[in-house]
């Protein structure tokens, strides 16, 4: 039988979002061992007073195996 668990991060970067999907799961892993999945449940964007985008954001779930 297996249990798991399920945290919520944000992660951001500048250049896309699946860049911070990807900063955002390998930051999570240097403390959660057994990440088995990552259910984004957020996209957003900060922009500046031009209307550029300045960061991608993302809120997402990770779901991992307890031992």
């Amino acid at each position: 039988m297996s249990v798991a668990k399920v945290i919520e991060i944000t992660s951001t970067s500048p250049g896309s979002f699946e860049d911070a999907i990807r900063k955002g799961i390998a930051k999570a892993q240097q403390s959660v061992d057994g990440i088995r999945g990552a259910w984004i449940s957020e996209h957003k964007v900060e922009m500046d007073e031009n209307g550029t985008i300045k960061h991608f954001r993302v809120d997402m779930k990770l779901t991992f195996v307890l031992e």
